[in-house]
């Protein structure tokens, strides 16, 4: 066998709260669509309201007394791991993967040695999902399954080494593919798929070079990987294997991953990469291969569903902090200064939100969650005014997404059938200009767009910590026979989760949350409304 590593790319009134965010939807897997609607405007409950999963045939009904236990085996089916046992009569094997040489007599009469070593996970652990209670859908934030918001809980499959295995070390091939744009923290993943997967006895060890696409491309080689050739490539930023987004179809990548024997597939990307990995992931069972494939989640935006975070988000925001900081110093050096910094998130606002956060220089920050107007009495120009009127000068930070629907939209994607957003960097910049000429006041406007230093940059420690775990518990997941999942963070809990309840839509930010509370009351921003 042989190992592959890739890396790439309604309700009345009040009740409507309790299935407001786009989060909760994601995460119990309901949609408000398919919610009946009430009959009054009256903010009881309805006589019989049920929601449809979406991933199921269940309907739940909340008057129903066993509604809990239905919604429970109805998350237990859908968060059930996928295993190559579901197509293959496999007997396990003891696992290789032990972390100390050391052996001891047990004192039994034959004396025969045992390992020591006890840090094995077993298949039964399960973490929680949520760990809060809310008393009410009113509450900050609130993730309720019910209009009364009670407490059900939520298991996922804890990550880690099994006991038993179903693959023999030193029959496999694996493979590691790196999809989508640059983040930082894929070589360290790369490493620790490398070491870990040698740990257990691997030897065949290669790397798809340029994601998917290097399982179609004339001229793309397959690159062998070894401990020493890894050894320090975490010490650089980008992909030691290349990225690409697109690639050539499903079937096409399988027929490569069967005619170079690949046992195991690891895939780094975000949304799409694992929409595609899950796709290769149903290929192979169709075509009944015994093949584990296991993503690791990367996107810098922190926009996967269900996950605490993914890698490279945190060194993102370290970075963009100092992006806001060199706006900081321009415009409080200049007369009238206005440091606008544009930040990366196609979907969500969570960098230029804990940036801002973080950073505690900005005064408005935007984001795609929160719509807002530029012009108006209570637009974004007329708060700039003021600021520069009372402090002389301000600090604005926007994520790349938000504002999108004051751009003329393109109509156009790239390569991996993302919609390219307009610049609504570009567009403020001019906006402020005009404003301010059109009033008579100076204004000494610097625009900062550190997208690609963002990228490109090495992973810092909480992300090379992230990194290395999720990378370890890829090849443990591997190894157990699971294949459909994906190795990530959870509640502070590093668990597997099936692809496909992370594929859903991008993850957002909770404009009613905490957090984005928090920013509000550091920036000082009102509602541009």
């Amino acid at each position: 066998m042989a190992v592959a590593v890739k890396t790439s790319g309604g309700f009345c009134n009040a009740q409507q709260q309790w299935l407001h965010s786009t989060r909760d939807l994601f995460l119990y897997g309901y949609s408000h669509s398919n919610a009946k609607e009430c009959k009054s405007k009256k903010t009881k409950r309805p006589a019989s309201l049920r929601v449809k999963a979406t991933s199921t045939k269940v309907e739940l009904d909340f008057n129903d007394p066993s509604w809990k236990q239905k919604f429970q085996e109805d998350w237990d089916n859908r968060f059930n791991l996928p295993r190559i046992t579901d197509i293959y009569d496999l007997k396990p094997r003891p696992t290789t993967f032990s972390l100390t040489k050391q052996r001891t007599p047990t004192g039994d009469e034959d004396s025969t040695p045992k390992d020591m070593w006890n840090g094995y996970v077993s298949n039964d652990d399960r973490a929680l999902m949520k760990v809060i209670k809310y008393s009410s859908p009113t509450s900050a934030g609130a993730e309720c399954i019910d209009p009364d918001c009670s407490w059900v809980e939520q298991w996922v499959h804890r990550a880690g080494p099994r006991k038993d295995i179903y693959y023999e070390p030193n029959e496999v091939k694996a493979a590691i593919v790196t999809c989508g744009g640059l983040c930082p923290g894929l070589n360290d993943v790369i490493r620790q798929v490398v070491f870990t997967l040698e740990t257990y006895g691997v030897k065949n060890i290669v790397g798809i070079p340029f994601g998917f696409r290097g399982f179609y491309e004339k001229g793309l080689k397959e690159m062998p990987l070894s401990r020493n050739l890894v050894e320090n490539i975490n010490l650089a930023g980008g992909s030691f294997l290349g990225v690409s987004r697109g690639g050539p179809k499903t079937s096409e990548i399988v027929d490569s991953i069967q005619a170079r024997r690949i046992d195991m597939l690891f895939v780094l990307g975000g949304n799409g990469t694992h929409a595609g990995a899950n796709a290769i992931h149903d290929e192979c069972r169709k075509r009944k291969l015994k093949v584990s494939v296991v993503a690791v989640p990367k996107t810098i935006d922190n926009d996967i569903p269900l996950m605490d975070k993914t890698f490279g988000f945190d060194t993102a925001v370290e970075e963009a902090q100092r992006a806001i900081n060199s706006a900081y110093i321009e415009a409080r050096s200049a007369y009238h200064g206005i440091g606008l910094v544009k930040l990366m998130g196609r979907s969500s606002g969570f960098i230029a939100m804990h940036a801002s956060l973080s950073s505690g220089q900005v005064d408005v920050c935007l984001i795609p969650e929160v719509p807002f107007a530029l012009d108006g009495e209570y637009g974004v120009l007329q708060h700039l005014e003021q600021l520069i009127k009372n402090t002389g000068f301000c600090v604005v930070c926007v994520a790349e997404a938000a504002g999108q629907e004051l751009l003329q939209n393109s109509g156009a994607t790239d390569a991996s059938g993302n919609a390219i957003l307009s610049d609504i960097g570009v567009h403020m910049q001019q906006k402020i200009k005009t404003h301010f000429k059109g009033i008579g006041v100076h204004a000494d406007i610097k625009y900062i767009d550190p997208t690609y230093m963002v990228r490109a940059c090495r992973a810092n420690a909480s992300d090379a910590i992230l990194c290395t775990v999720l990378g370890q518990n890829a090849v443990h997941g591997a190894f157990a026979g699971f294949s459909g999942i994906t190795s990530c963070i959870c509640n502070t809990h590093y668990v597997y989760l099936p692809v496909t309840q992370v594929i859903t839509a991008p993850k957002r930010v909770n404009h009613k949350g905490r957090m984005w509370h928090r920013c509000l009351t550091s920036t000082g921003q009102p509602d541009f409304r």
